[in-house]
């Protein structure tokens, strides 16, 4: 499933190994997220594919979001959205989100969960404003605690979940 933006030229696809190291480079751009290694980006690309996003502005890669099917839920779980620095202020990270929700292989999930730490203002605009435009609840809960996860070393992380309308409403992916 590929979309087309004829305004921006945004091109939504999924992701193939050969992008990997490009992702990659795109992540490190954009702080906080964690910066995982490339090996990571490059399974992402191969094995969870169906669930991950690469926006291609002019053929280069400008946003990405990754995530799987939770095993045994009717959930899909976003682990990652990066924003090129130059594709920011036009709804990317919504709109790949959108893309996503709308492939068949996410079409049995009921609820997209994702953590965000307190501090991330970013992350909980653009998951409020998902939820908002799918007409969805959200909701939060401490998951990954400081102490009891993370040794202290990261601040909690709160599993956000939005439940999902069914059907989901038609919003234009792009």
């Amino acid at each position: 499933m590929q979309d087309i933006d004829t305004t921006s030229q945004l091109v939504f696809r999924k992701p193939d190994p050969t992008d990997g190291s490009n992702i990659w480079d795109l992540v490190r751009q954009c702080k906080p997220l964690d910066e995982n290694s490339m090996y990571c980006n490059l399974v992402q690309t191969d094995h969870f594919r169906d669930t991950c996003v690469v926006a291609e502005l002019e053929g280069r890669i400008v946003g990405w979001v990754s995530g799987h099917l939770i095993p045994g839920q009717d959930a899909l779980f976003v682990w990652q959205v990066a924003v090129s620095p130059v594709a920011r202020g036009m709804g990317l990270g919504r709109r790949m989100l959108t893309h996503l929700l709308a492939r068949p292989e996410c079409a049995e999930a009921r609820h997209l969960n994702t953590t965000i730490t307190r501090d991330n203002d970013a992350s909980w605009a653009l998951f409020r404003s998902l939820a908002r435009s799918l007409g969805g609840t959200l909701d939060d809960d401490p998951h990954y605690k400081r102490d009891e996860h993370f040794d202290g070393r990261h601040a909690t992380e709160h599993m956000v979940t939005i439940e999902l309308p069914q059907p989901l409403p038609r919003v234009h992916a792009a």
